[in-house]
C-alpha cells in the first residue's frame, strides 16, 4: 500500500483554531506557541494536523480576515523552521459542523454554502499551494449523516478540482461518513489524481476512549473500564448504556492487536486495490482511562499502522481531555511517545 511519506507520525493542534473555549485572538496567540512546535518536533514527530474553523479566517458574512490568515502563515513558519510537515484540517465550513449534525444538513443541499466551502479552499490553495513539499489539505472535519455520502462524494470532487487550479500537487486528504469511520472508506469515490488520500478516525471502542465523557449521550460521567477486555464484554456493557453497536469481529473473541486488524481490513485492502495512501487523523484516549491500559490500547492500535504504513496524528497535544501534555499522561509519557 502507498505511504503518505512525511505524514506518518503526527499529533493534533486542537484547541488552537477550533473547539476553543473561547474564539479569541488571546487563544489564537498562546494557546499553541513555537516552542510547542519545537517540542513537538524533538519528540521525532514528522508532522502536525492543525484544526482550523472557518471563524478563523472568515466573518459570519463570509469576508475574508487577514488576522487570521496571519495565524495560519505562522504556523506555516514554524512547521518549517522546525521540520515538520502540516495538514491543514478545515474542522468547521459556514454551514457544517460535526458537533451540530442536525443543524447542518441542509448544507449538502444548499449551493451557495458549497460555493462559499470552495471559495475558501480557493484561498487556502492560492495562499498555501506552493507549499506542496510540506503542507496537506483536509476538506472537511467527520461526515456524520449516512444518507449524505453520495452527496458528499460530489462536493468532495469540485472541491478538488477547485484546489487543483492553484494546488495541483498537494495532498488532500478525504475522509466519510459516520464521523469518518472506517467502514465508510468503500462508499468514497476512486481518487480523482495521484494525490489523493482517503482518511479516517479510529477511537474504537468507544467504551474505552470515551470513558466518562460528558459530551457522549448515554455514557455515566464515573464510568471507567479497563483495555484489553473480550469482545462480548464490551459488547454487552454499550448495550447496557445503550451506545451505539460494538464492532465485533467474528473469531475475536479477545481485544487487542487483532482487533485492529480486523478493523481496519477492508479499507486496507481498499487502499491498495485504488493505490491510495491510507491515513488516521485522529485517534486517542480520555485521561479518565487508567494509564497500564491507555498504553496498552495505542501500542495495539499502532502495530496495525506500522504495518500497514498507515500514517496518523494522535489526538491531541494539549488539553482537550485527550491532552498528551497534561498532568495526565505525565507518568506514561516516556514511553507513549516511544510508539506514537
Amino acid at each position: 500500500m502507498r505511504k503518505l511519506e512525511g505524514f506518518q507520525k503526527g499529533v493534533n493542534l486542537g484547541g488552537w483554531f477550533s473547539q476553543l473555549w473561547e474564539n479569541s485572538e488571546e487563544n489564537y496567540r498562546s494557546f499553541i506557541t513555537e516552542s510547542d512546535f519545537e517540542k513537538i518536533a524533538s519528540w521525532g514527530m514528522d508532522h502536525v494536523r492543525v484544526p482550523v474553523d472557518y471563524t478563523l479566517v472568515e466573518t459570519e458574512e463570509g469576508a475574508y480576515k487577514p488576522e487570521g490568515f496571519a495565524h495560519l502563515d505562522r504556523c506555516v513558519q514554524w512547521c518549517r523552521k522546525y521540520h515538520l510537515n502540516m495538514i491543514l484540517d478545515l474542522h468547521e465550513t459556514a454551514g457544517y459542523s460535526f458537533d451540530r449534525p442536525g443543524d447542518s444538513k441542509g448544507f449538502f443541499d444548499d449551493l451557495p454554502l458549497q460555493d462559499r466551502f470552495c471559495a475558501l479552499w480557493t484561498q487556502f490553495a492560492k495562499r498555501y499551494g506552493k507549499d506542496s513539499d510540506m503542507v496537506a489539505f483536509e476538506l472537511l472535519n467527520e461526515i456524520v449523516d449516512p444518507s449524505v455520502a453520495q452527496k458528499w462524494n460530489v462536493i468532495a470532487r469540485r472541491a478538488v478540482e477547485t484546489i487543483r487550479q492553484d494546488a495541483p500537487d498537494t495532498w488532500i486528504l478525504i475522509g466519510g461518513i459516520l464521523y469518518n469511520n472506517v467502514s465508510a472508506i468503500k462508499l468514497l469515490d476512486p481518487p480523482y489524481d495521484d494525490h489523493i488520500v482517503y482518511n479516517f478516525h479510529c477511537y474504537e471502542p468507544m467504551l474505552f476512549t470515551h470513558q466518562g465523557a460528558g459530551w457522549v449521550d448515554c455514557m455515566p460521567q464515573d464510568f471507567r473500564i479497563s483495555y484489553p477486555g473480550t469482545t462480548r464484554d464490551y459488547a454487552e456493557r454499550m448495550k447496557e448504556l445503550g451506545l451505539p453497536e460494538f464492532f465485533s469481529p467474528a473469531g475475536t473473541e479477545e481485544l487487542g492487536a487483532a482487533y485492529f486488524e480486523l478493523r481496519f481490513s477492508e479499507a486496507v485492502a481498499i487502499a491498495q486495490e485504488r493505490n491510495v495512501p491510507l491515513y488516521c487523523g485522529e485517534y486517542g484516549v480520555i485521561d479518565r482511562a487508567d494509564l497500564e491500559s491507555t498504553l496498552a490500547w495505542f501500542r495495539d492500535i499502532h502495530s496495525v499502522f506500522e504495518k500497514y504504513g498507515i500514517g496518523h496524528a494522535a489526538w491531541n497535544y494539549k488539553e482537550r481531555d485527550y491532552g498528551l501534555i497534561g498532568e495526565h499522561y505525565a507518568p506514561i509519557l516516556d514511553e507513549l511517545l516511544k510508539v506514537l
